[in-house]
C-alpha cells in the first residue's frame, strides 16, 4: 500500500473529496488531514510534515439549500501551495435565513462569511497539515422575501427618470446657451472706449 501510494504521488495524483454532512446546531469543525492514518504510515509515506501539500479547490461549499441570488464565498476558492507546506484554518461565521417566496413557501437555509488563515509547517514541527473550517452560528435569522412590486411603483418610477431626465436636460440647455453666449457677444469692456 506504501509503495502505490508514494507512486500515485510521484503521478501527481490528489484526492477529491465531497459529500453531504449532518452537523448539530452548535459551533464546531471538521477538516482533511492525514493525520487520521498511523503516524508511522504517514512518515513512510510522506517523510516528514513538510512534504504533505494540501493544495485544495473548493469547488462548492453551503450550509443548507441554495437559494435565487445567494453568494456562497467559499465557492471556486483555489488555494495551491508551491514548496512550502502548511496548515489553512477557514473562519466561518453562519447566519441562519429564510427565504420566502412569492407562492409564501419558505425555505430555511443559510448563510455565511468567512475568513481565512495560513500557518507555515516547518522542517522539525510536529503538527501535521490540514485544511480546517471552523463554524460558528449566530443567534441571529435574517429573512429575505420575494415581493412583487405594484404597478404604481412601477408608474412612480418612471416618472422619477423622466422628471430627473427633464430637470438635467434642462440645466445642460442653460450651461450650453451661456457658453456659446459667452462667445458670441462682443465683449462689453471694448464697446466703452
Amino acid at each position: 500500500m506504501v509503495k502505490k501510494v508514494k507512486q500515485a504521488l510521484a503521478n501527481g495524483e490528489g484526492c477529491r473529496v465531497y459529500g453531504v454532512l449532518d452537523v448539530q446546531r452548535v459551533a464546531g469543525n471538521f477538516h482533511i488531514s492525514v493525520h487520521g492514518l498511523n503516524i508511522f504510515v504517514a512518515q513512510m509515506i510522506f517523510e516528514g510534515s513538510s512534504h504533505v501539500n494540501v493544495s485544495h479547490i473548493i469547488h462548492d461549499l453551503s450550509f443548507g439549500p441554495k437559494y435565487p441570488g445567494i453568494h456562497n464565498p467559499l465557492d471556486e476558492t483555489s488555494r495551491i501551495l508551491r514548496g512550502a507546506s502548511g496548515t489553512f484554518k477557514y473562519y466561518i461565521k453562519i447566519v441562519p435565513t429564510e427565504y420566502k417566496y412569492i407562492s409564501k413557501e419558505v425555505l430555511p437555509t443559510n448563510q455565511f462569511s468567512v475568513t481565512e488563515y495560513f500557518s507555515p509547517i516547518h522542517e522539525f514541527d510536529r503538527n501535521w497539515p490540514a485544511v480546517y473550517f471552523l463554524y460558528d452560528l449566530s443567534p441571529i435569522t435574517v429573512t429575505i422575501r420575494e415581493e412583487r412590486r405594484s404597478f404604481l411603483h412601477f408608474i412612480t418610477r418612471l416618472c422619477a427618470v423622466l422628471g430627473g431626465t427633464f430637470a438635467l436636460t434642462g440645466m445642460l440647455d442653460r450651461w450650453m446657451y451661456r457658453f456659446i453666449e459667452s462667445f458670441t457677444k462682443p465683449n462689453a469692456r471694448s464697446t466703452v472706449r
